[in-house]
């Protein structure tokens, strides 16, 4: 009977020892441990960015509807975006119903213009007729003073004086109307050149609309590739969309032959990009194809914009290759190279600790580890230059120690200088 129950016993207590050996749950922490590196030590800012052409041809829409007050005009149609046109191909239609009012108004003051300038004609003619008849009147009461005058030769001296006074003043109005007629046929030309002023400046205005409507028919300047224009925030000018008067720009046809990335840079890193930096340059579309290029502008006012959390800074890159596969709108990985080292000794960022605004890693060494205080260097988004406190063939956590008590800390023997 005992033997019976010598087997269960004995499955029973082996499988808790297995348990306890291979399949129990261990409380014991997995500490990561890294060696520094050494070599070439690169500091980038990465970025994405989207291709234009640094040349382009302006397709521009009636550009002189400021002089008539003309603000905005709104594109009614727009052939598609990429395609492809000649030199005189329609492009796009524009709204003309605000200067067709411009029209309308322009020919009712021509109306008015063209009344005044007849009302004038008549004014002069009237005028002019009765001072002529007036001066026929004069010359006769002139003639009838002289016969007076003639006949009182045998009147007493007195009615001899009043006939020669009574002639003289007949004479002397008579040359004084006709002054005063030169005068009028004056004042009436000026009248008459005014209002036919004012005329011609209707008509010439009339004119010109006409003439600046059929600029509200855009046409292609040159062969090319159509390409939508931008608004200031970066959305495309499309149908349904406003130009301006003062920058009446419908589309572009990008020169190819030069290509440049427009990326956004943030507040922090912007400080590190400055003009002829190198850069590398990737394509999404095309992920085998490198290209190299320049910084050769950076924005000194940033700006907000949308899909980024704080204000971001302008960066254009010229890129020095020229590929038939580059094409407006594609969208770019930049690596700005910031600095380069060739000889540097670095380790991951997670090595290093701050502790009272000093730096330090934890060294393996033996049983317990080590806190060592390092001077750091230039840093990049994985790892950091270490120039004291740490040679090769140090091991390094790569997290805390899980008990940091009793652990001794080293301090450096020389002060920490800017580099």
């Amino acid at each position: 009977m005992k033997k019976k129950y010598l087997i269960p016993v004995g499955v029973i207590v082996i499988s808790m020892l297995a348990w306890v050996v291979f399949g129990g749950e261990t409380t014991e922490a997995v500490e990561l441990t890294t060696m520094p590196s050494q070599g070439e030590f690169v500091v980038d800012v990465t970025s994405t960015g989207e291709l234009r052409a640094k040349n382009s041809k302006e397709i521009m829409g009636p550009q002189g509807i400021r002089e008539f007050r003309v603000n905005n005009v709104t594109i009614q149609r727009l052939i598609p975006e990429g395609t492809i046109v000649k030199e005189g191909d329609f492009i796009a239609e524009l709204d003309r119903s605000e200067i067709m009012g411009k029209l309308q108004d322009a020919q009712l003051d021509l109306q008015s213009a063209e009344s005044q300038v007849t009302q004038a004609q008549l004014d002069s003619t009237l005028e002019l007729s009765q001072a002529r008849d007036n001066l026929i009147n004069l010359e006769f009461a002139l003639e009838e003073r002289q016969i007076e005058l003639d006949q009182s030769q045998y009147e007493s001296p007195a009615v001899q004086r009043q006939a020669e006074i009574a002639l003289d003043k007949a004479r002397r109005q008579l040359v004084q109307e006709k002054k005063n007629y030169q005068t009028k046929v004056k004042q009436n030309e000026a009248k008459l050149r005014e209002v036919e002023a004012e005329l011609s400046k209707k008509q010439n205005e009339i004119k010109k609309i006409r003439e600046l409507m059929t600029e509200f028919t855009v046409y292609a300047p040159d062969q090319g590739m159509l390409i939508y224009r931008r608004n200031w925030d970066g959305s495309k000018i499309t149908e349904g969309e406003q130009i301006s008067a003062w920058n009446p720009v419908v589309a572009e046809l990008p020169d190819f032959s030069v290509m440049e990335s427009v990326t956004y840079i943030n507040e922090v890193d912007i400080q590190k990009v400055a003009l002829g930096q190198k850069v590398t340059i990737g394509l999404d579309a095309v992920p085998d194809k490198k290209l190299t290029g320049t910084v050769t502008d950076v924005a000194n006012i940033g700006e907000q914009r949308k899909n980024y959390d704080s204000k971001v800074f302008e960066v254009i890159i010229e890129i020095n290759e020229s590929d038939s596969l580059l094409r407006p709108a594609m969208t770019t990985s930049n690596k700005i190279m910031i600095n380069k080292t060739e000889d540097a000794l670095f380790v991951p960022l997670e090595a290093v600790h701050a502790v009272d605004s000093l730096s330090f890693v934890f060294k393996k060494n033996g049983v317990y580890p080590l806190m060592q205080q390092v001077e750091l260097g230039e840093m990049n988004d994985n790892s950091v230059v270490i120039y004291n406190g740490v040679s090769m063939d140090d091991e390094l956590y790569l997290s805390v120690p899980e008990d940091t008590n009793g652990v001794e800390r080293k301090m450096l023997s020389e002060p920490i200088t800017k580099r």
